[in-house]
């Protein structure tokens, strides 16, 4: 799976709405995760192809890029949320604080990183928090294990990662943001083409819908029996 070249300047930068547009012109994605797992470098990475390795605590950048998915020109719009998930008590509280950008997304990447079983401890509520906001099975939800170059501070199997992947009915890749770029976008461009397919699903079935059902054809049997109940009555 390779994405087409990126090499043409582009502006990213954080926008505050979502600009509107037809149905399947723009696809809305979310990135979620506990703090340090790497969810800013891995968007630079695919918007950018370059890495960077610190950023400043973020409030929830949203970037906009036009991209080619499919040979259509395609607004992907990618939400950054703040590293606030912590396996606690007050948990619930903490995520219904992302309700807003879980309901406005349309496909989901969660990640941790290899090096912190904290943050793949974070997975599963989020992931939980998800369904209850959209309970629509199709949803497409990828788990990300990132840093997998930093191999010495494992603390997360590859096969923990495979097997909550398996409990929860996801997707389930270990990637390496610093090194390996390609990696990076074949998981957005995996996510966005999962996206358009239930863009287009769920376009076909409001079509589907809108159409007006033929009347049923009349029962000629319970016609006749009217027809002579008619005629005794004016016999009588």
């Amino acid at each position: 799976m390779r994405l087409p070249s990126m090499s043409q300047p582009f502006l990213l930068a954080p926008i505050a709405e979502c600009p509107p547009g037809p149905p399947g012109a723009q696809v809305r994605l979310a990135v979620l995760g506990a703090r340090g797992v790497g969810k800013s470098a891995m968007i630079v990475r695919f918007l950018t192809k370059r890495f960077i390795g610190d950023y400043e605590p973020n409030t929830g950048n949203l970037y906009s890029r036009l991209v080619h998915l499919d040979g259509d020109h395609v607004a992907v719009q990618i939400q950054d949320t703040p590293g606030c998930i912590q396996v606690q008590e007050d948990c619930v509280q903490v995520l219904d604080s992302l309700s807003r950008c879980v309901k406005w997304a349309e496909g989901f990447l969660l990640v941790y990183s290899i090096t912190d079983y904290s943050s793949y401890q974070s997975v599963q509520p989020l992931y939980q928090h998800i369904r209850k906001v959209h309970p629509d099975a199709r949803t497409p939800i990828i788990i990300v294990g990132n840093k997998a170059d930093l191999l010495h501070a494992r603390q997360v199997q590859a096969k923990e990662g495979l097997q909550l992947a398996d409990e929860l009915g996801s997707l389930f890749l270990e990637i390496s943001t610093s090194e390996d770029s390609q990696g990076v976008c074949d998981v957005f461009q995996y996510l966005c083409k999962e996206v358009s397919k239930l863009q287009h699903a769920s376009s076909t079935d409001r079509r589907r819908s809108s159409i007006i059902p033929r009347p049923k054809s009349p029962n000629m049997q319970d016609l006749k029996r009217r027809f002579k109940q008619a005629l005794s009555s004016k016999v009588k």
